[in-house]
């Protein structure tokens, strides 16, 4: 057997049993309202700048937890709402969505009796979860590496970084051995627990914390206004929100995470300011032409073209007063209130047509007949969601 293949068999294997004794030591190490260790390194390969070809990007700089776990530039939410990665003049080609309240996301599937896929991460679902057994740790190795992104060369360079960085000695108390970048065998493996360490901290109670006033009315801890009431109750409602969003806590109480993590194309048009139609034919061969697939591109399959998706509600609004949050996978919406007005209005009003027109969910929007003021109810709601509202 070659060691390529060996891999395949035993590293999964080899990391599930040290995440799980590196969870189980950590979990005995820390109060429960704070990072364990795992989490605690996690949180530091978030934040590092040095993990970028110029030393200039972390996770944070598109993940940023004051935007809700997302992109923190107004000027660029305002207009491409694509962001520019390490190196000069590239750029990926959707919107960064939230890195929180995804943990729960399972492994890509189909379920047959809903035929609709679930799970896995990024817009397009391509991080699976069917190597590492969580998508979110798959999600999180990718940036590094993209050319267009963090744009490290090799996962050489990307252990060698993490060797030098001041976290070194936490990652050795976490996985219980040294870092070691000796050969593409233990490079492997230094790559996939960076990933899981940066899972444990996206699952953690700091990225989700569940600290919305909606969790508050939850809680029977607060009141929403008439006009919050209203919202949600439209929310559940004619607006079919919930279909998607799920508002209602769990059999066992547990806060609803605003996603159903199934994929869905609503119509959302081209961002014809999307930086990516420049790169060149080298990242974007196709230019202007391009067209973004989402899951069904990912999966070659045409009954899935034009599908992303569903993002978690959870923080929608928060960003600092006054700047630019952009919505949709590839931003074209610049308001809450704009694409509350699509969903309501999609085939009624005068939109830019599709980008990708087949597929388009003409069940749940696009015609729901809402008033101004059950839109204005909508969005009141839908702040309720920001989180830094009460300590639960």
């Amino acid at each position: 057997m070659s060691p390529s293949s060996r891999r395949l068999f035993v590293l999964p294997l080899l990391l599930i049993g040290a995440l799980l004794l590196a969870v189980a030591a950590a979990g005995a190490q820390s109060p429960p309202d704070a990072l364990n260790p795992m989490e605690e390194l996690g949180k530091a390969l978030y934040f590092d700048e040095d993990l970028s070809a110029k030393k200039n990007q972390s996770c944070a700089t598109c993940h940023d937890p004051a935007w809700g776990f997302t992109g923190p530039l107004s000027e660029v939410n305002a207009h491409g709402s694509v962001y520019p990665g390490s190196l000069p003049n590239r750029f990926g080609n959707r919107k960064p969505p939230t890195a929180a309240y995804a943990g729960e996301s399972p492994i890509l599937y189909y379920d047959e009796v809903e035929e609709v896929w679930i799970g896995g991460m990024f817009w397009d679902g391509r991080a699976t979860g069917e190597v590492l057994g969580d998508p979110v740790a798959e999600q999180a190795k990718g940036p590094f590496l993209n050319p267009l992104e963090q744009a490290l060369p090799n996962a050489q360079v990307l252990c060698g970084r993490v060797l030098k960085a001041d976290y070194a000695d936490l990652y050795e108390q976490v996985w219980g051995e040294p870092i070691n970048c000796e050969d593409e065998w233990h490079v492997a493996i230094v790559y996939d627990r960076i990933g899981l360490s940066i899972s444990a901290f996206e699952h953690s109670a700091e990225v989700n914390p569940f600290s919305s006033k909606y969790d508050a009315f939850l809680a029977g801890q607060a009141t929403l206004t008439p006009l919050e009431m209203q919202g949600l109750a439209l929310f559940e409602g004619a607006a079919m929100c919930s279909a998607c969003h799920p508002s209602e806590a769990g059999p066992n109480e547990e806060p609803p995470l605003f996603t159903d993590f199934t994929y869905d194309n609503l119509g959302v048009p081209k961002n014809p300011e999307n930086p990516f139609y420049d790169m060149p034919p080298v990242y974007n061969p196709a230019g202007a032409d391009w067209i973004d697939l989402g899951l069904g591109g990912f999966l070659n399959d045409p009954d899935e073209y034009g599908k992303h998706k569903v993002p978690t509600l959870r923080n929608v609004d928060r960003r600092p007063s006054g700047e630019v949050k952009a919505y949709g996978h590839n931003g074209f919406f610049k308001s809450l209130e704009e694409i509350v007005h699509f969903y309501n209005t999609r085939d009624v009003e005068t939109w830019p047509a599709p980008e990708v027109p087949e597929n388009v969910n003409t069940d749940e929007l696009g015609n729901l007949g809402l008033t101004a003021d059950e839109e204005a109810a909508l969005v009141a709601f839908m702040k309720t969601l920001s989180d830094g509202w009460w300590t639960p």
